[in-house]
């Protein structure tokens, strides 16, 4: 309600053409502000039941929207830093902020990362110095500026010793330097702990501001790519303008949910906050500069023109993003959280209660059933036998934990999708074997018939079968709807004849398999339909192959493959609705499953660079590794949000496939990521394979690289996801 109040009132009363002609001028923005004010935003941040850092966001967002400069930024640190304080000066301030009759400018003077910024000193009521990159002055009644250890001094702008040059930055106005001469101020005395936190409000703010500026350049870009014609038809059609906003639309929602989260977090008071706001601006500081970049690259020569919206949203990302340290400093505090006196992991998600207890449940439930002996004769295996356990699979179905988010009705539990989270999570963090064939049972809830749900589902809920996907032929992966594999009615029996490639559960009890039932459908889909094979039926032949990361998948011949008629997944010629909403429902799924792994190992990681070598300091030390140990840390909280967002979209019905397609591509190549850092950091010994001499955690690091490949190729490769998350999520052509 908030934003679209804001968004409106904006449109009407500082609109683009607005932005254009009066830009930052004194006069122009305190008349904004003015009506701002009326509009009951000042106040924000003076007490969180009406409004905290959440509502700051939604307001900084809008503005940097709209190209406004109206100082919310300062207003909000003024009412942070000063709410609550007893001071006859904070109080009488505060009134007048919110009134409308006084306007405050907010500067970290010595204490920003940037030792350009300037500094004061105050003594005895006077306060003298230069401060630089001081936000619309000459707008402002009053300056607030932290000093010496703790406090704060409040200034006068309007009064004696005090000097004000406006500066350009990025080709922009609005900045100003401040030269303070014996000019009369009150100090505030505020804890040094209390002012660190204000810094890093701030940046989130700022941060914020930018994130509305960057997305309104970059819908901008969208808008232009479906009209813009070039070689006859629309450069929305290209791939690679395609592909360019796709990636644009990733970074903005990873920027999106991770500042809300951290600012969601800080409004709760949550004892973590700190970290969760450092890796939203370490993460969005240099996604929002280079979605800025990108979005300049698709509206070409058009963006240059001062004129155009562009170049001033192009502005207020950099300059928003490099002030108080930007994410240079964001990445230098993520270090000292993972390693600075023995470190801190990633901090664990807070799923709500019931989440969070069936979490501690499945943790003690591993404790009793996968640890000691049992565990360590199973890591002793190659990766080949490590992909199932069957033993495991059927402990685990006496539980009833591999139906979690089925209805109840199919014996399910029917739990929350950030109960499934917590159930991944946990197992993952105990490195227990793939259990379940989710895809293959969603898909029977969904188009199976009482029959085959009778029979089916018991099995896969008990941990007793486990089904392939026979979907990719040597002419059919991407481009599914090319499968020449027949099916053909022979009185009571379907006889099926073909190949299917690269299929990984090979060795399970059934495959879950699409073949053409009608070769003369148009389009080709239209003649698709779903089947499930026993594995053990006559006619079927296995060859499989070794994975370049030490596992396998099989190429299987199906030569006159007789399967019951009652064995038909839906209606004849509707598999291809049942394919790709099994397929929903994966993508849905499989990039929480990958950023979970990506955690995991990054804690293995950091445990690594804590340890001390045979006389050497800990890689830990190094700020190199830090930093970039910092950079994964960031990402994998963008990948843990998508993973929230997901079920939380869950929750309220299907994840919209765009929304999965996002996670996914950006959870595996993450993976990617993540695996190359992990051999840069460790260096040669991080190479040698499973059991080999010397091998760091049997080979875990180099086996996750090679492995990292399948998740941005499988389920429909990373470049066919972005094309759908272009055209269903930005609406530009096919």
């Amino acid at each position: 309600m908030l934003r679209d109040s804001l968004r409106g009132f904006l449109e009407e009363h500082w609109n683009a053409e607005a932005a254009a002609k009066q830009s930052s001028s004194p006069d122009s923005v305190s008349a904004i502000w003015s009506r701002l004010v009326g509009q009951g935003i000042a106040s924000l941040g003076c007490d969180f039941s009406e409004g905290g850092l959440r509502e700051i966001l939604v307001v900084v967002a809008e503005l940097g929207r709209a190209a406004c400069p109206a100082p919310m930024w300062s207003a909000a640190l003024a009412n942070l830093s000063l709410a609550g304080c007893q001071a006859e000066a904070a109080v009488a301030l505060l009134k007048e902020l919110h009134d409308g009759t006084a306007c405050v400018a907010f500067s970290f003077g010595a204490r920003d990362p940037d030792t350009n910024a300037g500094t004061i000193q105050l003594v005895d009521g006077r306060a003298s110095g230069l401060l630089r990159f001081v936000e619309v002055a000459a707008s402002c009644t009053h300056l607030v500026v932290p000093v010496e250890e703790s406090g704060v001094a409040i200034v006068g702008l309007d009064g004696p010793g005090v000097e004000l040059e406006a500066t350009r930055a990025m080709g922009a106005s609005g900045l100003y330097e401040i030269r303070l001469k014996q000019a009369p101020a009150s100090r505030i005395d505020l804890a040094s702990a209390v002012l660190d936190d204000r810094l890093l409000e701030a940046k989130l703010v700022l941060a914020g501001r930018a994130y509305g500026a960057a997305r309104a350049a970059f819908d901008l870009a969208v808008d232009y790519a479906k009209e813009r014609k070039q070689f006859g038809q629309s450069i929305g059609k290209f791939q690679a303008i395609q592909h360019k906003l796709a990636n644009g639309l990733i970074a903005l929602e990873g920027v999106r949910l991770t500042l809300d989260h951290a600012a969601h977090l800080h409004d709760c008071e949550d004892r973590d906050w700190r970290y969760f706001a450092n890796a939203a601006v370490a993460f969005g500081c240099d996604a929002l500069r280079r979605v800025s970049l990108e979005t300049q690259h698709t509206l070409g020569a058009i963006g240059y023109a001062e004129e155009h919206q562009a170049p001033r949203h192009f502005k207020r990302v950099h300059l928003d993003t490099v002030a108080l340290g930007g994410a240079t400093e964001a990445r230098r505090r993520l270090g000292l959280f993972l390693f600075d006196q023995g470190g801190t992991g990633l901090p664990q998600y807070n799923l709500g209660p019931a989440a969070n207890a069936f979490r501690a449940q499945a943790q003690e439930w591993l404790g009793q059933n996968w640890s000691g002996e049992r565990k360590a004769d199973f890591d002793t295996r190659p990766f080949s036998k490590r992909e199932f356990d069957a033993p495991f699979a059927r402990d685990i179905g006496k539980t009833g934990w591999i139906g979690l988010g089925w209805p109840k009705e199919f014996g399910g539990q029917a739990r929350t999708p950030l109960e499934q989270i917590a159930f991944m999570e946990t197992m993952e963090r105990g490195e227990a074997p793939r259990i379940g064939a989710a895809i293959q049972a969603n898909a029977l809830m969904m188009f199976g018939s009482p029959a085959q749900q009778q029979k089916y589902l018991p099995e896969i809920l008990n941990g007793e079968a486990m089904h392939g996907m026979g979907y990719s032929e040597p002419e059919a992966g991407s481009d599914l709807a090319a499968l020449r594999t027949r099916a053909v009615r022979d009185g009571d029996s379907w006889v099926i004849n073909g190949q299917k490639i690269w299929t990984t559960t090979w060795w399970g009890k059934y495959m879950f398999l699409a073949a053409r039932t009608d070769p003369e459908a148009k389009p080709a889909h239209a003649g698709i339909s779903m089947f499930i094979v026993p594995m053990n039926a006559a006619g079927i032949t296995i060859r499989p192959a070794t994975t370049m990361y030490d596992g396998t998948f099989a190429n299987i011949f199906y030569d006159n493959v007789r399967i019951p008629l009652e064995n038909l997944v839906g209606e004849v010629n509707g598999g291809w609705k049942v394919l790709t909403g099994a397929l929903a429902y994966e993508r849905g799924l499989v990039g929480g499953g990958i950023v979970l792994k990506v955690a995991h190992a990054f804690e293995q990681l950091r445990k690594h660079a804590l340890a001390q070598g045979s006389g050497a300091r800990p890689l830990g030390d190094d700020p190199i590794v830090r930093d970039r140990m910092a950079t994964l840390a960031s990402e994998i909280e963008v990948g843990r949000q998508l993973m929230v967002h997901c079920a939380e979209l869950a929750a309220d019905g299907i994840t919209p496939p765009e929304y999965g397609a996002i996670s996914k591509v950006f959870s595996g190549e993450l993976m990617e990521r993540f695996g190359e850092a992990a051999l840069d950091i460790l260096g040669m010994r991080a190479t040698l394979s499973e059991q080999m001499p010397g091998a760091l955690d049997n080979g875990r690091f180099e086996q996750n690289l090679r492995h990292s490949l399948m998740w941005v190729i499988s389920i429909g490769t990373n470049e066919i996801q972005r094309s759908l998350i272009a055209q269903r999520g930005l609406g530009l052509p096919r």
